[in-house]
C-alpha cells in the first residue's frame, strides 16, 4: 500500500526557502479561494482545500517542515525517515507476530501524510493469558470549524493487510464528530480496532486535528478574526459587516477606536464543552492603509495633515 509523494511547496505555490509569513500568506489566499463555502464547484474545491490544508499542516509546523525537508530522494525508502517504526505505522500482530500496516480513507489526510506525519499505529498490545483483547488502532481526523460548530457524521475506511492471508482488507464505518470537539481530543469508535484472541476487539481512536481557517483563530471556545478598516473610520466610527460561521452580522465601530482594539460579538464562537452555549467572536481592528492615492486624494491628505498640525 504505497503512498504518492506530495510536493507541499508546489501545492502552496511557494519556494522551498519561503518564510513562515510567506507560507501563511500563501495558505490564506488559497484557502479563501478554494474554501467549499465560497467555491462554485464544491466537490473539486473540497479536494483542493484538503490538499492546501495538508500542505500547511506540514510546512506551517517547524518540526514537520524540517522532517519533510530531510526526505529528499530517499523519501520512499524503508530508511528514508528515522524513527522507531520506519516510514509507515507497522506493528506486530498479536495473533501471528507478523507486521500490520494501517491506512485510512475519509480522514481528510492523504496516505503520504498518514505515513510520515500522522500519529497512528497500534497501542496496548496484550501480553499473557489465553483470552486477549485486540489492540487499539490510532489515527488522525481532520475536522473543520463548521463540523466543530454543528457536529457531523463522517464515513471513514480502514485499510490493512491481513497478516494471516496477506490480502488487503477494507472496513468502512461511520464516525460521529460531536459539536464542540477540541484539537487533540480523541474520538473513540468502540470495537473497530484489531480482533481479539478469545477476547473483545480493540477500539479505533481518532485524534482530532483542527483544520486551520483562513479567517479565524481558535482560542478555546472563542474565535478571533482581523477586521481591517480605513483610517477615517477609526476617527469617525462606522457600521461594518463581519463574517461569522453562521453568516455576516453588522457591528458598530465606535468613533475614536484604536488599532488592536477587540470588539466582542457574543455567542458567535464555538460550542463550549457542554455544547449548550457558545463562545464569542472577537474582531481585532487593524488599519488598512491605501497603497496608491490619486492627486486629489493626496491633496486631501496633505490638507488633513496641515489642519492637524495647526492644532498643536
Amino acid at each position: 500500500m504505497g503512498a504518492e509523494f506530495k510536493d507541499y511547496y508546489a501545492i502552496l505555490g511557494v519556494p522551498r526557502t519561503a518564510s513562515e509569513d510567506e507560507l501563511k500568506k500563501a495558505y490564506r489566499q488559497l484557502a479563501r479561494k478554494y474554501h467549499p463555502d465560497v467555491a462554485t464547484d464544491k466537490r473539486q474545491a473540497e479536494e483542493k482545500f484538503k490538499e492546501i490544508n495538508e500542505a500547511y499542516q506540514v510546512l506551517g509546523d517547524p518540526e514537520n517542515r524540517r522532517k519533510y525537508d530531510t526526505l529528499g530522494a530517499n523519501w520512499n525508502q524503508p530508511d528514508g525517515v528515522p524513527g522507531p517504526s520506519g516510514p509507515r505505522a507497522r506493528r506486530g500482530s498479536p495473533r501471528s507476530g507478523r507486521s500490520a500496516e494501517f491506512q485510512f480513507d475519509g480522514t481528510g489526510f492523504s496516505d503520504f501524510f498518514e505515513q510520515f506525519f500522522g500519529q497512528h499505529g497500534r497501542t496496548g498490545d496484550p501480553i499473557g493469558g489465553t483470552a486477549r483483547r485486540g489492540a487499539d488502532i490510532e489515527g488522525d481526523l481532520a475536522v473543520d470549524l463548521h463540523e466543530v460548530l454543528d457536529g457531523a457524521v463522517r464515513s471513514v475506511s480502514l485499510r490493512h493487510e491481513d497478516p494471516r492471508t496477506g490480502e488487503e482488507q477494507t472496513t468502512t464505518f461511520r464516525v460521529r464528530i460531536p459539536a464542540g470537539v477540541r484539537d487533540g481530543q480523541l474520538i473513540r469508535v468502540a470495537g473497530k480496532g484489531e480482533e481479539g484472541l478469545g477476547g473483545d476487539a480493540g477500539d479505533l481512536l481518532l485524534r482530532v486535528r483542527l483544520v486551520p481557517h483562513p479567517d479565524y483563530q481558535v482560542r478555546g471556545s472563542d474565535l478571533v478574526t482581523e477586521l481591517e478598516l480605513p483610517p477615517w473610520y477609526f476617527v469617525l466610527g462606522t457600521e461594518v459587516s463581519v463574517p461569522t460561521l453562521n453568516g455576516p452580522v453588522t457591528i458598530r465601530v465606535p468613533a475614536g477606536a484604536v488599532p488592536g482594539q477587540q470588539l466582542r460579538i457574543r455567542g458567535k464562537g464555538l460550542p463550549t464543552d457542554g455544547g449548550g452555549t457558545r463562545g464569542d467572536l472577537f474582531a481585532v481592528l487593524s488599519i488598512n492603509l491605501p497603497t496608491e492615492v490619486s492627486e486629489a486624494e493626496r491633496a486631501l491628505w496633505k490638507q488633513l495633515a496641515e489642519l492637524s498640525q495647526s492644532k498643536r
